[in-house]
């Protein structure tokens, strides 16, 4: 068995077939080699470090004239604005507004984190917990400790459905309780393995392009994948922060 495996290890290398996709969310050392430690400036510091300055120059200095016919930059910033604006308003109501900066701020990260990691030879630091996990850990410490802030201990009347039978309530709520602690690790797995996915498919299908049969068809999988990568990147932004926003609904309004 073990000569069989060697022999086919041997005819992939011989085929051009040779790729690792997971290697492209290996972290790095920025500068030089070795272990990554603590205060290890990696890639990942890098284009965490991209994605903020991106920001701050849509955000901040596309905005700066503030002309009343708006650039490209200002169109593209208000409309961000006025999206995000509206999701926070329509899911949270008139009480969660004042949240808005927070929420505005995740979501303009994650959406430029995503999209800068569709740039060739670019880490995409979404596909990794050690980014998303801290997002979601902030947002669900957040709405905790909000909602007990706002509602003292009637906020526990989220785990308490008043509508349901009698009998059901006591299981509906070990089942609540359940269901909400479960959410940073729902809500970070879920950015983070669609993010990794798409981006593993991608670069399976870039080795075959090796191969001359079946180059054309790769690099129209690749362009095909491509395409949704760019509608995912949008899309898991807009999910983590809509999901965002309903968490913090229930803190804001606990009972059911």
């Amino acid at each position: 068995m073990a000569t069989e495996t060697h022999g086919a290890e041997h005819a992939t290398e011989g085929t051009g077939l040779v790729f690792h996709p997971m290697d492209q969310f290996i972290v790095k050392p920025l500068f030089g080699h070795g272990d990554v430690g603590l205060f290890t400036i990696t890639n990942v510091t890098l284009w965490l470090f991209l994605a903020i300055v991106a920001i701050v120059l849509l955000m901040v200095v596309g905005t700066s004239r503030r002309a009343i016919v708006p650039s490209r930059s200002q169109s593209v910033a208000e409309l961000a604005y006025g999206f995000v604006y509206k999701m926070v308003e329509d899911v949270t109501g008139k009480d969660g507004l004042k949240y808005f900066p927070y929420i505005m701020t995740l979501f303009m990260f994650i959406v430029f984190a995503n999209f800068l990691g569709l740039i060739p030879m670019s880490f995409t630091t979404t596909s990794h917990f050690a980014v998303t996990v801290p997002l979601a850990l902030a947002v669900f410490i957040g709405v905790t400790v909000l909602g007990f802030v706002k509602n003292g201990p009637g906020f526990l009347g989220l785990f308490w459905v008043s509508s349901a039978p009698l009998a059901l309530r006591p299981i509906l709520a070990i089942i609540e309780v359940i269901s909400y602690f479960v959410r940073p690790m729902s809500h970070s797995i879920r950015l983070a393995g669609n993010v990794m996915a798409g981006h593993a498919v991608i670069k399976v299908f870039a080795g075959f392009a090796a191969l001359a049969a079946v180059s054309p068809i790769s690099i129209l999988a690749i362009t095909a994948m491509y395409g949704l990568e760019v509608l995912v990147a949008f899309i898991q932004a807009y999910v983590f922060t809509i999901l965002t926003c309903v968490y913090l609904k229930d803190a804001l309004h606990p009972s059911h």
